[in-house]
């Protein structure tokens, strides 16, 4: 399972069950509730009722039933008209009964006139009160219905200080069902809004999280490639920016990039002691094998030769470490010196570098094609045409020409020597790789089109080799830098 439904599924969950033990308590919690307030308003009732009922139970009025002034007026009271609106109940008629029992039970008074002179002194509630308790009851009517359910309530009536009778107040659990049922809609509908809020911010929250994790994802994709390599492209591929994010996730984001910038530093000092050392170890063997002979008592022309080899590999290696400086300060340079120049200019003054190498080979160089400004560095620019032009010269047989080919934003280099081998292009670029030259030496140091890579990567711009037939041609293309870098 994914990270985000896993994430989604465990905050629903735990909002889910909140929600329901939260429902829960307050569904058991109503009905109680209501039922406490509705004793406690019959007790208030029960009590001031009693002590209206007193006098008339102290003249033995009520002995006559309705000829007491008490009965005469309660009598009918249920059967008035009401229309009140309690909340969002509506409430249309009164269904509170009153009963009057004497000393022994015997009902005196009933307000629906239904249980004149019967027994009441069994009755828990009547029974209690005659004995100075607290007197309730709650029975039901029909005894399989809950809803027949009526909760009675005793008052004690006082003559002198002494129980004279016993009034009490009954309602039917009805007249409030319909109460705790509205308060129960409500708290669904709340219960069920909760729920879909969480869900919403559930689903925000993760959105929100696995949003961040993805681009943490993204960015440790795009830099696990290996550092060193980048050059193997001819295309270089811009640095990838560390995502923005909050809190402890920009922390970990940070954490990645100074993690990835050490392994980088680490692969790049370790890739470069290995392509160093494979490097070295031919111009190194050389000269001390020239060195070795050199020390015996040889004819002035062999000597000759060893020490001519022996200077042809310090050019070498001189070169090698020449390049190799230079490929590095381009490396930890991140921005460039921007200023508008002009790609005919700069290709000049490459060519005038090595016209005279090129006029002791036979070799022509011929510049076309239309002018282009940027806002490149000059020095650089120079440098990578510098660097194709060198490679070219090393491949182009005597007597023909280099071609330099201005366009827009672009400039091509194409020589017409053998050209590179289908599968080996695409490593064209790589630290250290060369390819036999037509005379089968193996002279180049392997850095050449890496520090033009490098050029390119920090003007934005782009590398392409082709074969010709005959010749190789490589294109420099700046468009994509113009107008963005300063």
């Amino acid at each position: 399972m994914r990270l985000g439904l896993r994430l989604f599924f465990a905050f629903f969950l735990i909002n889910g069950l909140a929600a329901f033990f939260v429902l829960r308590v307050f569904m058991v919690e109503i009905k109680p509730s209501v039922r406490k307030v509705t004793e406690d308003t019959l007790v208030e009732a029960a009590y001031a009722l009693a002590a209206l009922a007193g006098t008339d139970m102290a003249s033995g009025a009520l002995q006559h039933g309705s000829d007491s002034r008490f009965a005469q007026q309660l009598a009918g009271y249920t059967q008035k008209p009401v229309q009140a609106w309690i909340w969002d109940t509506r409430k249309s008629r009164l269904d509170m009964r009153i009963t009057v029992t004497d000393r022994q039970g015997m009902v005196l008074f009933d307000s629906t006139g239904k249980d004149l002179g019967a027994d009441y002194s069994r009755w828990r509630d009547v029974y209690r009160t005659l004995r100075g308790e607290y007197g309730a009851r709650t029975t039901r009517d029909v005894p399989e219905d809950e809803a027949s359910s009526v909760m009675y309530v005793s008052a004690p009536i006082l003559v002198d200080g002494q129980i004279a009778g016993v009034l009490t107040v009954s309602k039917p659990s009805r007249s409030v069902q319909r109460i705790v049922d509205s308060a129960e809609r409500k708290i669904a509908r709340g219960g069920l809004l909760f729920v879909l809020l969480s869900a919403g911010v559930g689903c925000a929250v993760t959105w929100w999280f696995v949003l961040h994790v993805r681009r943490l994802r993204s960015y440790a994709q795009q830099v696990q490639g290996p550092t060193l390599n980048e050059a193997a492209s001819t295309a270089a591929t811009a640095p990838v920016a560390v995502p923005q994010m909050p809190g402890e996730l920009g922390e970990l984001a940070q954490a990645m990039d100074n993690m990835r910038k050490r392994l980088e530093g680490r692969d790049y000092i370790e890739g470069y002691v290995r392509a160093l050392t494979h490097e070295l170890k031919s111009p190194v063997a050389a000269i001390r094998g020239a060195g070795e002979l050199l020390q015996e008592d040889l004819p002035a022309q062999d000597r000759e030769l060893f020490a001519q080899q022996v200077l042809d590999q310090c050019e070498r290696l001189q070169n090698l470490v020449d390049q190799l400086l230079q490929l590095s300060r381009l490396e930890q340079r991140q921005q460039l010196h921007a200023a508008r120049c002009s790609l005919q200019q700069c290709a000049r003054q490459a060519m005038d570098q090595i016209a005279s190498t090129a006029q002791q080979r036979g070799i022509g160089l011929e510049l076309e094609g239309p002018d282009s400004t940027g806002p490149w560095e000059q020095g650089l620019v120079v440098l990578a045409i510098s660097n194709l032009l060198q490679n070219a010269l090393d491949f182009a047989p005597p007597q023909s020409a280099i071609h330099v080919l201005l366009g827009l934003q672009t400039i091509t280099v194409a020589d017409q020597g053998p050209g590179v081998a289908a599968s080996l292009l695409p490593r064209l670029g790589e630290r250290f790789f060369t390819t036999p030259r037509p005379d089968g030496r193996r002279s180049g140091t392997g850095l050449g089109l890496s520090i033009v890579l490098r050029i390119m990567h920090l003007h934005g711009g782009s590398m392409h080799v082709r074969n010709t037939h005959p010749g190789l041609s490589v294109t420099l293309d700046f468009s994509r830098m113009d107008g963005e870098r300063h």
